[in-house]
């Protein structure tokens, strides 16, 4: 008599009531694969979770999948190759160009954080170290195996998958992956239904297993367009004769306020003020942009004007350039959340004078320096000191890469049959929870919150 093969195993390992450190390990009897490898950001007791030790047995992983090239998916891939990893690491072409630029500047912002620490003394670790360095990426990007969207790749006899388009950034996807017969989908992260720059997520008609994120599964992106919106901002801070600093992920969200901008700038909707695109990773992945004109929605001709008309720093001691020169300008510098990078001098010499605008254009996760300024923090802590809050902080929503309540349940909707399971994750607790009632209510699927650590029966 025939047994029943053993059930099939889910296990969340990071972004399960939080959005950052995405990381599921699906496991057979036989063989076992990451989906997603993030680093976890913001609150302090999530960041001390990258510290511990892995909790994958790494010897008997046989692949990991990236959805996409953002930090909260893929940062923590030099950990795993540092502690010993060595399998294949499938994703698309551009998200594997785009991890490669994302971990360099994560290596690079975490040995210049812990130099500085050491110097100005403010650790309470004697030295300081980084996570990973520059050699550990190095050892990580020739583990790449690249595939296009729609390519069917067998892993082992367990698992074959293929990559649909999410819509959420260059290259970024949703994972169909068969298993012993059966179809999961693995959403990472889905943009919206009619994205400023990538082509619309591909609906899907069949699944069994759906795990899906939920980033914004409790609220809906404003009507207002995304021009009208910081068409205001711009010429408010301009009134002002202030500095508007956008702290910007390198990611999509740079390249749609450079286009956005200097479209502005042709219709003479805002002053010809100079923009300054401050984010080395952000002009790499512009570059990007130009190379995969088959990835995005945009023309060769209208990736040429998202650059035209905007100053370059790259190096450092330029940034100081921008600083002293005086009268109003935009700055658009990393990182988006305000956790590190070129931002946070800015803020340092700009948060204390009324006339400036901090203008924050993405999602800002608990604990991080964004979310703090988003909630009304009187100061912030940078490089070890307090600087009062007296800038005006502003917040537009609609230019998010992430879709909402409704773009959201627009992709569940499409199925064929009612999935036997759906998992939220990727989400705060309150929008996971409103996205869950939303599904049951709506369409009456059966719908489950992913909690941290725990393992799911299949």
């Amino acid at each position: 008599m025939l047994q029943d093969p053993a059930p099939i195993q889910l296990t969340f390992l990071g972004g399960a009531g939080t959005v950052t450190g995405s990381k599921i390990l699906l496991k057979t009897a036989k063989n076992q694969i990451l989906i997603d490898c993030g680093l976890f950001q913001g609150l302090k007791q999530l960041r001390l979770l990258n510290w511990q030790k892995p909790a994958i047995k790494l010897e008997e992983l046989d692949a990991i999948i990236l959805t996409h090239g953002h930090l909260d998916h893929c940062g923590y891939l030099p950990v795993l190759v540092k502690n010993g990893f060595d399998g294949p690491i499938y994703a698309t072409e551009p998200t594997r160009d785009v991890t490669r630029i994302i971990l360099n500047d994560s290596a690079r912002i975490q040995m210049e954080d812990a130099e500085e620490a050491n110097r100005g003394g403010y650790s309470i670790h004697h030295p300081a170290k980084p996570l990973y360095n520059l050699d550990d990426v190095a050892r990580t990007m020739p583990l790449f195996d690249t595939h296009n969207y729609g390519e069917w790749v067998i892993i082992n006899e367990d698992f074959k998958f293929c990559f649909r388009n999410s819509g959420h950034i260059l290259g970024s996807a949703i994972v169909e992956l068969k298993c012993q017969g059966r179809t999961f989908l693995f959403s990472g992260d889905i943009g919206q239904r009619q994205p400023l720059l990538m082509d619309p997520p591909v609906r899907l008609r069949e699944a069994d297993y759906v795990i899906m994120e939920s980033t914004y599964g409790d609220r809906l992106h404003s009507e207002i367009s995304p021009y009208t919106e910081l068409t205001e901002v711009v010429n408010h801070t301009y009134d002002k004769g202030g500095v508007l600093v956008i702290p910007s992920f390198a990611v999509e969200r740079a390249q749609e306020l450079l286009l956005l901008l200097n479209t502005l700038k042709e219709d003479k909707s805002i002053p010809p003020i100079p923009v300054y695109l401050d984010t080395p990773m952000g002009i790499d992945v512009s570059d990007l942009y130009l190379h995969y004109h088959d990835w995005h929605n945009l023309t060769r001709a209208e990736c040429e004007t998202m650059m035209r008309n905007v100053h370059i720093i790259r190096k450092f001691e330029h940034t100081q350039h921008v600083l002293d020169t005086h009268g109003p300008k935009i700055v658009i510098a990393g990182s988006g959340m305000v956790t590190g990078g070129r931002v946070l001098y800015y803020l340092e010499r700009l948060l204390g004078d009324s006339k400036n605008t901090v203008l924050l254009v993405g999602f800002q996760a608990p604990g991080t320096r964004g979310s703090l300024l988003s909630s009304g923090a009187d100061e912030l802590k940078i490089h070890g000191a307090y600087y009062k809050v007296r800038a005006e902080v502003r917040q537009i929503s609609s230019m998010s890469a992430h879709g909402d309540r409704d773009d959201l349940l627009w992709w569940l909707q499409s199925f064929k049959h009612t999935p036997l399971q759906v998992f939220l994750n990727h989400g705060e607790a309150q929008a996971s929870e409103a996205l869950r009632m939303e599904i049951k209510d709506k369409l009456k699927f059966p719908v489950t919150i992913a909690q941290m650590g725990e393992t799911y029966y299949l």
